[in-house]
């Protein structure tokens, strides 16, 4: 007699699967098992039936409490059709009257106990019994994967495995539904789905299904189809998008898992979707099932979603979309390279950004208000990626600026700011980025107010980044009377003035500001062509393009007189540090005796 197999499944309840005398299937719950059990072994002890011993050992069950039930299956049997249980006794069975028990623990078999009933009622009707439908079809071909039915003794019966395959094979031709639930089963299926080719089976079938327009596909024939409901549906907040027919298979798919969701998607891309449509799927993916998810849960789709989302075209990726995944993502500590991907994807598209998407809160455990320097990665981003050299183009580069000064003005009240990350931010920008630095000043001059123990040595490296010659008179005005600004500041600003007033009245080095002009001829009323004036009696007419010479005297004057107001005050204050010391000098002159110091003062001012 052959060896009594009890092969427990993950632990499961289970149906005992067994033969009986007639051939066919008996299917029983444990309760029913266990009373057919009393009776036919008190009717095989009562009669003595030794033609009942066959039955009595394939029909053995052991009874257990907890809900937990244990196959008990003839070795015999299902050895032909497994190579796995052919190989746990090494090939050799027992025979004639032999009799031993083994027990078989299979964990994580594919498909749980349900699937192995299956394969069970597969061996014991000698590979007839058993339909391979859509809705087991995935789950037995990974379980036949598992149990290594492809390497079967029996090779007159049917194959499972060719049975299974033969039903995928035909997926495409299943309703959109079915193939849904088996994308469903295949994420519990894995890695065995991908192994045995199921996985991409059942995404080829999704594609083919997505490929049909949506008002011919089975979800959105009737007001009662996920179609209808996804643009129709006010009462849900994961259904605001519209649906067009090329997204109607959104909320089909959003009950996928992350993994599976990642695999799919790429798995579009492959494929050739458009960009645009992989990337709406992904934030309307988040968008119906971050709400009310764990934080791991929460964690393993935007991972998923950052992954699948750093191969698409920047143009297709909402920059609205990547700082909504920023704020849901700070207290999860993403992985560091999902995190730098966010950031580079967000730098990209920097110029599309606003000022309130920039106010990120600085992380827990620092005392500055604002993430500066999450901030500098995205300007780091952006300066090294922005255009096909690597640099960004002049429209996006001035854009990005003025959202820099706008951050900055927020950003300068701050007192724990330091001053070094300051300086990089209004320095991160090359010169080319803007025609005016009113606005940098601006916040350069309130950070001066907010933090009044910065050395002359620390603002001079702040004031770097202003380029005197692109501020405005008045703003130069200021400058000059401002006592928060070095004095060293406002010379340059004072002198790059006086620069600037220069080349307009020369011309500058094009000659477009200024230029000499010969008199009219008094025939025609035209200046004339020549550059020679003739000896004196031309008549050089100078003008300046929106230059008001009077107006830029009279700000050069006052420039002047600030100046001059300053360097009167500097000469009061060092003039009272000589009387001082004048006067500690004959002090220490007068304690000393009248002897003459070995070393003397040196002098401050003359």
């Amino acid at each position: 007699m052959g060896c009594v197999l009890e092969v427990d499944v993950d632990g499961e309840e289970v149906f005992l699967v067994d033969k009986v005398m007639d051939g066919c299937f008996l299917f029983l719950p444990l309760s029913c098992c266990f009373l057919l059990l009393i009776l036919t072994t008190y009717l095989a002890v009562f009669f003595q039936l030794p033609s009942f011993s066959p039955l009595l050992l394939n029909f053995y069950c052991e009874f257990q409490w907890k809900d937990v039930a244990i196959f008990h299956l003839s070795e015999d049997i299902l050895a032909p059709f497994c190579g796995r249980i052919n190989n746990l006794a090494g090939g050799e069975r027992l025979g004639g009257a032999g009799r031993r028990t083994r027990r078989v623990v299979l964990r994580g078999f594919p498909g749980g106990a349900e699937a192995f009933e299956l394969i069970a009622r597969f061996c014991y009707t000698g590979g007839g019994g058993g339909a391979v439908t859509a809705s087991n079809a995935c789950a037995l071909r990974c379980a036949a994967q598992f149990m290594d039915m492809a390497t079967a003794e029996v090779s007159t019966a049917p194959s499972l495995v060719k049975m299974t395959e033969k039903a995928i094979e035909e997926m495409p031709q299943w309703p959109w539904q079915s193939v849904v639930d088996a994308a469903k089963q295949c994420q519990r299926l894995l890695p065995l789905a991908d192994s045995t080719g199921v996985f991409d089976k059942v995404v080829s079938a999704l594609l083919s299904h997505m490929a049909v327009p949506g008002d011919a596909t089975p979800t959105s024939s009737s007001p009662e189809s996920s179609a209808f409901r996804f643009s129709c549906d006010t009462k849900s907040s994961c259904l605001s998008m519209r649906c067009t027919s090329r997204t109607w298979w959104f909320e089909d798919l959003v009950v996928l898992s992350p993994g599976m969701t990642e695999r799919v998607a790429k798995a579009l891309l492959a494929k050739g979707t458009d960009d645009v449509v992989v990337s709406r799927f992904l934030f309307y993916y988040l968008k119906c099932r971050i709400a009310g998810a764990s934080a791991d849960d929460k964690k393993a789709m935007l991972e998923a979603a950052i992954t699948v989302m750093a191969d698409l075209d920047r143009s297709s990726v909402s920059c609205k979309g990547l700082f909504g995944i920023l704020r849901i993502s700070s207290p999860l500590k993403l992985a560091g390279a999902c995190h730098d991907s966010l950031v580079a994807m967000i730098g990209h598209k920097l110029d599309h950004a606003t000022l309130d998407n920039l106010l990120v809160p600085a992380p827990a455990g620092t005392s500055s208000l604002y993430d500066v320097t999450l901030v500098l990665r995205f300007l780091d981003a952006f300066l090294h990626g922005g255009g096909a050299h690597g640099e960004p183009e002049p429209p996006r580069l001035k854009k990005v600026a003025t959202l820099m000064d706008l951050y900055l003005a927020e950003v300068a009240p701050d007192p724990s700011l330091h001053p070094t990350k300051f300086v990089d931010i209004t320095t991160a920008l090359p010169a080319a980025a803007r025609d005016c630095h009113d606005a940098l000043y601006r916040a350069i001059d309130v950070y001066f107010q907010v933090h009044t123990r910065l050395t002359d040595a620390e603002k001079m490296k702040i004031c770097k980044g202003i380029n005197y010659e692109k501020l405005s008179p008045e703003c130069c005005k200021h400058l000059a009377r401002n006592t928060s600004f070095p004095t060293r500041a406002a010379v340059q600003a004072l002198a790059s003035q006086h620069t600037v007033l220069k080349s307009l009245l020369r011309g500058g080095s094009s000659g477009q500001h200024l230029k000499p002009v010969s008199p009219p001829d008094p025939a025609t009323g035209k200046p004339r062509d020549d550059g020679d004036l003739g000896g004196g009696g031309g008549q050089v007419v100078l003008y300046a393009r929106r230059l008001d010479l009077s107006l830029e005297n009279q700000n050069l004057r006052s420039l002047v007189d600030g100046m001059h107001w300053r360097v009167m005050e500097l000469e009061k204050v060092c003039s009272r540090m000589k009387t001082q010391m004048t006067k500690m000098k004959a002090a220490r002159r007068a304690a000393a005796g009248g002897r003459a110091t070995a070393r003397s003062l040196p002098r401050m001012c003359s």
